[in-house]
């Protein structure tokens, strides 16, 4: 049986992987980003809830009284 001939792989990889580099250098250098980004405010709007507004407290079954 012949031997695979792997004399070619390493170029094949390192050319596959500097053509991948290149042309992900290239898709990403023609993106335009904004030269001083600012923070933008945000303001939380306030929602009333029914359980906002009065005391509530939730008990546990275990810690009731025994009866």
């Amino acid at each position: 049986m012949p031997q695979l001939d792997t004399s070619t792989w390493f170029i094949n990889i390192v050319s596959m992987i500097l053509t991948l580099f290149i042309v992900f250098q290239l898709k990403i250098s023609k993106h335009s980003y904004p030269m001083h980004p600012e923070a933008k405010a945000t303001k939380m709007a306030k929602r009333l809830t029914p359980w906002e507004s009065k005391w509530t407290k939730i008990y546990s079954p275990l810690s009731l009284p025994q009866q």
